[in-house]
């Protein structure tokens, strides 16, 4: 999860990656960069795209909407890392559009504010980004999740875009990974899958700890878990592991070798491309399997 601590362990590992340290973030964050951060893509599909407001229980959450621009297709819901909708994402979204999706990627943040909540170039290493963003993630909690998450679904449902008879994906990468457990469990009959990408908070002694949830979903799920992360809970994958064998559904969980928290946002710090292609890899893998 995003804090501190984890910023330390960042810093700790871009001092040893010098070649890291040397990229320019500011200019990929800028947006013209960002899609070359991609390998090019086969067989990718033409795609329309909008900028949506969603009427939730608590506001009007404004997200981005990216699909192919022929046919309906399976849906995806997207939670962003802390620093929420922003350039970065919109990409992300764009590059699974063209795989075929049609990609909804929401604003967490949207009862305190419109997307970007941060300017481009920001970065969680800042303190005043930190102090910025943090208030509005702890304004958030499992009832959040649960009522966003019927609240997306439903707008997607109600998409000419969207394929109703195939099931419905979802990712969340950071504090997006608790979405993601309890968006499966929400609306258990419409989504078929579910990834994490170093996510935080997913098995926890808390009694609202996403992993108890895991009994009351179908969704095929994919955790993808960065090394440092497993450092300071190596716990967690076992107890995903033992609670997943348990209800009788699919799970992949794998710990990434030298891949920070962090690690698959493009315009993060400690951006790992091999890696972060891996999990891209994996998660197609998922979706081409589970949203058929």
């Amino acid at each position: 999860m995003c804090d501190e601590e984890t910023q330390k362990e960042v810093e700790e590992y871009l001092r040893s990656h010098p070649e890291i340290t040397r990229r320019d973030f500011t200019k990929l964050a800028t947006g013209a960069g960002l899609a070359l951060m991609f390998p090019p893509m086969v067989n990718a599909q033409a795609v329309s795209e909008r900028d949506v407001n969603i009427e939730t229980p608590d506001g009007v959450a404004d997200c981005y909407f990216v699909y192919p621009s022929m046919g309906a297709h399976a849906a995806v819901l997207v939670w962003p890392d802390i620093l929420a909708l922003r350039p970065a994402f919109r990409e992300m979204g764009k590059r699974l559009a063209r795989s075929g999706y049609a990609v909804l990627t929401v604003n967490p943040f949207y009862r305190d504010a419109h997307a970007p909540v941060v300017g481009r170039g920001a970065s969680f290493s800042q303190p005043e980004i930190r102090n910025h963003v943090l208030p509005m993630a702890r304004n958030l909690n499992a009832e959040t999740h649960f009522t966003d998450a019927r609240a997306f679904a439903a707008w997607l449902d109600d998409q000419p875009e969207v394929d109703t008879n195939r099931g419905i994906g979802t990712t969340g990468y950071c504090m997006g990974g608790p979405m993601v457990m309890r968006t499966v469990a929400a609306v258990p009959d419409r989504f078929a899958a579910g990834a994490t990408f170093h996510g935080g908070g997913l098995a926890t002694n808390a009694p609202d700890s996403p992993h108890l949830l895991i009994p009351q979903t179908q969704a095929q799920i994919l955790h993808c878990i960065a090394e440092n992360d497993d450092d300071n809970d190596p716990q967690a994958k076992v107890t995903l592991r033992d609670a997943y064998d348990a209800a009788g559904i699919a799970a992949e969980i794998e710990v990434y070798e030298d891949a920070m928290h962090g690690w698959c946002a493009i315009d993060s710090q400690v951006y790992h491309e091999a890696q972060a292609e891996h999990a891209w890899s994996r998660l197609l893998n998922l979706f081409q399997n589970a949203l058929a």
